[in-house]
């Protein structure tokens, strides 16, 4: 659960985002990106570390706002920094002491989604259609007018 848990939540998060459309998409997640680049700041674990960090994530977050690179890389940094919180027994949220591993998990699925563009994964589905009969037409049979 550990693991599956935190896998769930990045899917659940390119789920969610894949219904808005282009280019709102890339631009929330810029702005999602630099609040996560904030996340750490009220631990200050690392002290002064938290703000330079909080400083690249916001760099990041700003060119994001025209590229998804920049937004993929900046995920992948909040991974690490998640990792070096976890390491040193310093969790995002102090009442949860794997909160930090989980966020390190989690991150990296969003970062593959951004890195390949943030394609929404909802352009493949099929619509919902409902079948519309003419009076007399049946399933699997073209009428006269359509042949």
């Amino acid at each position: 659960m550990t693991v599956l848990v935190p896998l769930f939540i990045g899917v659940l998060y390119v789920l969610v985002n894949s219904l808005i459309a282009e280019p709102h998409r890339r631009r929330f997640n810029a702005v999602m990106l630099g609040g996560a680049g904030a996340a750490y700041l009220s631990g200050g674990g690392l002290g002064i570390g938290e703000f330079a960090f909080t400083a690249v994530l916001t760099y990041l977050a700003y060119r994001g706002l025209e590229s998804w690179t920049f937004i993929g890389a900046g995920w992948l940094l909040h991974t690490a920094w998640d990792v070096v919180h976890h390491l040193r027994g310093e969790p995002i949220i102090p009442s949860a002491h794997d909160s930090s591993f989980g966020c390190a998990i989690c991150d990296p699925v969003i970062a593959i989604w951004c890195l390949a563009g943030g394609p929404s994964v909802w352009r493949h589905a099929r619509p919902w259609r409902p079948v519309r009969l003419r009076l007399g037409q049946r399933l699997g049979r073209r009428s006269k007018s359509s042949a």
